[in-house]
């Protein structure tokens, strides 16, 4: 979950004639949920390449919003650090897991929505209280899944032989040594 501040007004005071401001904590959430509702209003899917208009990246802000009783022009006063904070969060991983994928992976051109994502979950036993989580991390989580349910694969002598080599090349030149 992400907080942020958001200045919504600023106020004068004539007797002291000194400006004050009255800022709104906001928290926003990258999640599953936050995608469906965006799904849901729009019709399309939310991820993916397709590039997004400034109503659809406001609409997904506002979406994005679990606190309660805000407005949803609140989005409209977010300013330059809010945006940039808002962006980082939605493109952090959130996890400390790293997947080597080390097989080619095909160019897969099947299209994600919320309700393929929730189709995971329910194959893969995960359960929904995920649904909160961040987007990222979710998708982690059903990555590793897929992994974990997969045969073990044979690698071949000269595959193995080659992981060998690389591995050891790198800690020699981490290392600074000659072997």
């Amino acid at each position: 979950m992400l907080e942020i501040s958001v200045r919504t007004q600023e106020l004068f005071d004539e007797e002291t004639e000194t400006f004050s401001t009255v800022d709104v904590r906001l928290q926003l959430e990258h999640s599953l949920v936050s995608v469906s509702k965006w799904e849901s209003r729009f019709c399309k899917p939310f991820l993916g390449n397709e590039e997004k208009t400034t109503e659809e990246v406001v609409a997904y802000m506002q979406d994005m919003i679990i606190t309660p009783d805000i407005s949803p022009e609140v989005v409209n006063m977010l300013n330059s650090d809010n945006l940039k904070a808002i962006n980082e969060y939605i493109n952090s991983k959130c996890t400390a897991t790293r997947i080597n994928d080390t097989k080619q992976t095909k160019n897969n051109r099947e299209i994600i929505t919320s309700e393929l994502v929730y189709y995971w979950m329910v194959a893969l036993q995960i359960p929904f209280e995920c649904q909160y989580w961040h987007l990222n991390r979710l998708l982690t989580l059903i990555q590793v899944c897929n992994i974990k349910n997969q045969p073990p694969s044979k690698v071949s002598r000269g595959e193995q032989a080659r992981r060998f080599r690389e591995l050891n090349e790198q800690r020699r030149s981490h290392l600074g040594t000659s072997g």
